[in-house]
């Protein structure tokens, strides 16, 4: 279930690499397109986190078009929002006769881990230019929390490629 997941994920992550690159580009023709002085100098934080804060914005508004997505037997990604420079993805797991309890304690290790590899195999350049990633599942019949992650570039730190 969870090697499909994975697969599944970077799948759809692929898919939308592109709608990624075009923001990344348009960020960057916006951010350093200023006259050769503004390049030279350092781009003010404030600004630059307005910024990252739009393009995560607008992102999770084109992503989220497509919506909801079935990924595999088992899991539709539901929802993408922005909280500010993260993107917020919410996947529902429809978990059978399986207990929330038993799902949480048996597979938050592997899914953690087959989660923040597949985020930073395939968004590195969104996590280098400080747009960070959240993903939550939840159990698509009771709402209950599943699982949440955090990704980050530090998070990729020291994964191999």
């Amino acid at each position: 279930m969870y090697n499909a997941l994975k697969n599944n994920l970077q799948r759809f992550i692929m898919k939308n690499i592109i709608l990624i690159a075009i923001l990344l580009v348009s960020f960057g023709e916006f951010s350093f397109g200023k006259d050769l002085k503004m390049r030279t100098q350092e781009f003010p934080k404030k600004e630059m986190q307005k910024q990252k804060n739009e393009i995560a914005k607008i992102m999770a508004q084109g992503l989220s078009k497509n919506l909801p997505q079935v990924v595999d037997n088992y899991t539709t990604l539901s929802k993408i929002i922005s909280q500010n420079s993260t993107l917020v993805y919410t996947f529902e797991i429809n978990t059978g006769v399986k207990k929330d309890e038993t799902i949480i304690k048996k597979d938050y290790s592997r899914m953690r881990r087959a989660v923040i590899n597949g985020v930073c195999q395939s968004s590195n350049k969104l996590l280098e230019a400080g747009i960070s990633t959240t993903y939550i599942y939840i159990n698509s019949k009771t709402k209950k929390l599943l699982f949440r992650f955090d990704i980050t570039q530090s998070e990729c730190i020291g994964l191999k490629k």
